[in-house]
């Protein structure tokens, strides 16, 4: 097995596609839910995190389903094939509904539908890739997931502006588009094609975790955890933190988002590089010191000074110092995401990689459930502070902190 980098851009389509989609849903959907159908912040946090209960039960299972599967087009190819034109057509649909169990049941179906292909797409990375460019190929996928973040923050702020629908249906066509050219270019690993050796199903698989001596595998899954708590809790609530706490509007919170995407991107490729030089852990640990510092202090500074404007720039637009301090994070943000990864599929074997990425979802997920609505309800319960996100962010860094700390495998194979 050969690294290639043009088919590891290649494989980043569709987490682009993945990424475009979530990232509108994230920044518009509380809108929705919030003026059209004028529901509390501790429903709407209960709200966003429908799509991840039912991603919790379906994709830890498709992604060991898919170390098993046998078909004449791959293991992990069919998923994508049936998961994301239906994804597609649910997106589309979702931002003209004015019905709440309409639009409940839309959301449903995309979810269902994301579950299916997520797991599998983001195995192939490790399918394809050896263990010692693996940091550096999760570096180009989450390139193009961020590249799919800037298109839906930026280009789709402008979009939203227009029509509220207008994100949507961009979103609609490119994860299309992406997953159409990931089953046309990508060929799996042939060595499975034929093979007998089955993979223990997912239950297996979590019990040779818990009965491990020294714990690593579950060490890494629980920093996991804590650290997409932290980040899932404020992008949810971002767009309403921007527009009742900061006291700018919808498109401008949005495009704060869009600036902390483009600097995840821009650093994306080096934290990759990075993490293979220095080691993984090092650059996970630096990141998320970086990232805790960072959201801490814009609980600290007063909103006057957050929001003054610095400059206005190409693609960025208004950078204020909220802006600045937004960017830092995303560069932070890279160093912990982009190694973790292959941090986990690194701990496994070759036919168990679906099941370990699955794994990994299955903890970043009870955190994207935990984190809103844990948000949403101090927000509610403390009569609207939505700039206790910023405190309780770093709280949880501190445990992802600790426990990466105990790590101590996931570096590169020999």
């Amino acid at each position: 097995m050969k690294y290639n980098i043009g088919k590891t851009f290649l494989l980043g389509l569709g987490f682009f596609g993945v990424s475009v989609i979530w990232s509108v849903y994230n920044a518009y959907v509380p809108i929705f839910l919030d003026s059209r159908f004028a529901l509390s912040t501790g429903f709407i946090g209960i709200f966003m995190t429908l799509d991840n209960i039912a991603a919790l039960f379906i994709q830890p299972a498709v992604g060991a389903w898919s170390d098993r599967l046998r078909t004449p087009i791959g293991r992990r190819m069919p998923f994508i094939i049936i998961g994301a034109p239906i994804a597609a057509i649910a997106f589309f649909i979702l931002p003209r509904t004015m019905s709440l169990p309409v639009f409940f049941f839309a959301a449903s179906l995309l979810l269902l539908a994301m579950a299916i292909w997520r797991t599998p797409v983001v195995a192939l990375m490790p399918d394809i890739t050896p263990s010692k460019y693996r940091s550096q190929a999760n570096g180009i996928i989450n390139f193009m997931g961020g590249i799919g973040a800037i298109i839906a923050f930026l280009i789709g702020a402008t979009l939203y502006e227009m029509n509220p629908s207008y994100p949507f249906w961009l979103g609609s066509i490119l994860v299309l588009l992406a997953a159409i050219l990931v089953f046309i270019f990508i060929k799996e690993p042939k060595e499975f094609e034929h093979s007998e050796e089955k993979a223990p199903n997912l239950f297996q698989s979590v019990k040779l975790i818990f009965e491990e001596k020294d714990r690593n595998t579950l060490r890494i899954l629980l920093a996991i955890f804590f650290w997409f708590i932290a980040y899932n809790g404020i992008e949810a609530f971002f767009t309403l933190y921007g527009k009742n706490f900061l006291g700018i509007s919808e498109s401008d919170a949005a495009r704060l988002l869009g600036q902390l995407s483009v600097f995840f991107v821009l650093f994306a490729l080096p934290s990759g590089y990075i993490g293979a030089a220095v080691g993984r852990k090092k650059t996970i640990i630096a990141g998320i010191v970086l990232m805790g510092l960072c959201i801490a202090s814009l609980f600290i500074l007063p909103t006057g000074f957050l929001t003054t404007l610095l400059t206005t720039l190409p693609v960025l637009g208004k950078v204020p110092v909220i802006g600045v301090i937004l960017m830092i994070t995303g560069i932070a943000w890279s160093l912990i995401n982009i190694n973790s990864l292959p941090m986990v599929v690194d701990m496994t074997e070759a036919n168990r990689i679906g099941t370990y990425t699955g794994l990994y979802y299955l903890f970043s997920t009870l955190a994207a459930i935990l984190g809103p609505i844990l948000y949403g309800f101090i927000i509610q319960f403390s009569s609207g502070r939505y700039d206790l996100l910023m405190i309780i962010s770093p709280i949880f860094l501190l445990g992802a902190l600790f426990s990466i700390a105990g790590v101590k495998r996931g570096e590169i194979k020999q």
